[in-house]
Order: C-alpha cells, then structure tokens, then sequence
C-alpha cells in the first residue's frame, strides 16, 4: 500500500479558454474587453490564493462484479459503470485534492460587496485550477503505475454517471487521517468546494483501462461531462 501526501507539490497554470467554459462562454463566444481583462488578472494573480494539496493510496481490488466492487481494507464501491472499469483493474488509486478556501473565501468576499462579476470570474479561475491539480495527481499515479509495468485509466468521481455521492464516504474512509482538511457535509459535498475526490484504475497493458470509456454505455448525449 502506497499513501502519498504532498503539500505544495503540484504546479497550476490557469487555461483562459477553460475559465471561459467554466463561466459559460463557448469557443465561438467573444469576450468583452473587461471580462477578458479580468480573466486574464485573476488567473494571472490566482497563485497568491490557491494552495493546491493532494493526497492518494493505492489499494488492490479484490473482487469485482455486476455493480459491487470489494477493494482492499473493506471499502465497497456501488456502480455499475465503476465496476465494469475494477473488473480489468489489479488496483485502484483513491484521491482527494483540493486548492484551499482561500480563493473561494475571496469570491464570497467579493459576491458580498456586490462585485458579483469579479466573484464569478474569480470563482471560475478558482474551478479551472482544482482540475489542473487533479490532473497533475493523476500524472503522478500514472508515473507510480508505469514504474511497476502497469496503465491508468481516467478518473471518476461520486456523483457523476451512476455512482452515488454518498460514496464519496467510502473515498474519505480510505483516506482516514489524509484528506488535507477536506471534510464532507452532512449531504457529502466536500468543503473546501474547491476540490475532487475519486478514483484512478489501475491494470496491465493488455487490458482496456486506458481507453475505458463510460460514455460509451450512456444515451444522455446533453450531459455536461460527456467525454
């Protein structure tokens, strides 16, 4: 079992076009002139209010089927579309990173004196750089993996396709005394907001980890996460 906790140790740079998508702007959508200033000073100052921290183990799956997968250390994962990635997987990689509360309390500072604007576009900067941290904890589990012959596939979270957000307590339990301060409401959304939990399969090369797609299963062609 492999617990890595590193505080300070992922860099986030900040995709305009990303932040854009996060307010609600499309690709062929022209930014005024303000907006495109602000977006480009708050990402160009996000540094000074985010505090990108991670934390993931690495636990064996032991046995996987229809939509109940039993991993290492008695934690049970409901969801067929889950399960279908463990059943090829000999392990699997259970995360939490977060960028702090110091970027969303600066929005809810701003959105409280009236700058709802500012707040929204400092809010959408602020989602933009917790994905760019998960992606830089999955780069580390895919050099973890790759060091002992083995592939990731991409990550999933509670709460997304069919795997209930109550499970996010099956993600903190495998993480007990590692979540970063990340704590979970009482409906299991996590404060800080500004983070994300899941999961990274683990498998041989020969197997179809890497290019697992659940999409492939769904009909739901408006779904925001389609991939």
């Amino acid at each position: 079992m492999i617990v890595t906790d590193e505080r300070g140790g992922v860099d986030v740079e900040i995709d305009k076009s990303q932040v854009c998508h996060f307010i609600g702007y499309d690709d062929n959508h022209k930014l005024s002139a303000r907006i495109s200033s602000l977006v480009d000073d708050y990402a160009k100052n996000a540094q000074q209010l985010i505090n990108p921290l991670y934390s993931y183990v690495i636990k064996d799956v032991e046995w996987a089927r229809g939509s109940i997968a039993f991993i290492e250390d008695s934690i049970i994962f409901k969801s067929k579309i889950v399960v279908q990635l463990l059943e090829q997987c000999k392990q699997v990689a259970i995360f939490v990173v977060t960028i702090g509360k110091y970027l969303e309390d600066t929005a809810w500072q701003l959105s409280r004196d009236g700058l709802i604007l500012q707040a929204t576009v400092l809010d959408a900067v602020g989602s933009d750089a917790v994905e760019k941290a998960a992606d830089r904890v999955q780069d580390k589990i895919r050099e973890a993996a790759r060091s002992d012959g083995l592939v990731i596939s991409r990550r999933f979270s509670p709460g997304y396709c069919d795997w209930n957000i109550g499970q996010q307590r099956m993600i903190f339990h495998a993480l007990t005394g590692h979540a970063l301060g990340v704590r979970l409401t009482g409906e299991c959304l996590m404060i800080p907001q500004k983070s994300i939990s899941g999961i990274v399969g683990i498998g041989s090369p020969s197997s179809n980890v890497e290019n697992y797609n659940p999409c492939q299963f769904c009909n739901k062609e408006d779904c925001p996460g389609r991939r």
